[in-house]
């Protein structure tokens, strides 16, 4: 499966509080065969150990795309890349970060713009587990209530504070614009013209808290 990266990539519901794992709520376990240009990003505290803290998405064989609320304040060395393993924090294949470069218009109340870019110190060699993504053109359209995958391995229900070790996938949908920014609203939460909605009509599956930078 290729995902289609959205450059328009807005996490209006996908992007929360920073620094909190994502989470796959109501999915089912998936392998990087299935999502080749999932990347697991590492996040350290301590500069001894690196845990999978946030997602993105490979867009060229150096750099990954993922959320600027994700990475903002941070130097790069506080960060790692994991490609092309199934497991948030083993295998594959882990790069050190040289660069990170958040929107210079992202605003951390409103999560407009909320988009950064993680520069790989070496290059990522492509096979079968690790690839670029395609990316989605300034006219492409995603209709009301069409089908969407989200990707990561974060925690599997709400309050589990434990993420999933094993990538796991769920289906969901496009909102329509309107009728988001409606439910937003009532959370005083503003929602533009630069941000998707996805989710469930009837709840049970989501991204829950922020499937943070990871692909849709």
């Amino acid at each position: 499966m290729r995902v289609l990266a959205l450059l328009a990539l807005c996490f209006a519901a996908v992007a929360a509080v920073p620094k909190n794992p994502q989470r796959i709520v109501g999915g089912s376990v998936t392998t990087i065969g299935q999502y080749p240009s999932i990347a697991s990003l590492l996040y350290t505290w301590n500069f001894a150990t690196y845990w999978q803290n946030c997602g993105g998405t490979i867009i060229n064989n150096r750099s990954i795309l993922s959320a600027a609320h994700c990475t903002i304040g941070d130097p790069a060395n506080r960060w790692r890349i994991r490609l092309g393993s199934t497991w948030a924090n083993s295998g594959g294949v882990v790069h050190n970060v040289n660069q990170i470069i958040n929107h210079p218009q992202y605003n951390g109340n409103t999560y407009n713009n909320d988009i950064c870019i993680l520069r790989s110190a070496t290059t990522f060699s492509f096979n079968n587990n690790v690839q670029s993504v395609s990316i989605a053109g300034a006219n492409y359209n995603v209709g009301d209530n069409q089908a969407v995958w989200a990707a990561g391995w974060g925690d599997t229900y709400q309050g589990s504070n434990a993420g999933s070790e094993q990538l796991r996938h769920v289906q969901l949908v496009a909102i329509n614009q309107n009728t988001c920014r409606n439910a937003y609203a009532l959370v005083n939460i503003a929602i533009n013209d630069n941000m998707l909605c996805s989710g469930w009509p009837n709840g049970g599956r989501d991204q829950c808290q922020g499937d943070t930078g990871g692909p849709l």
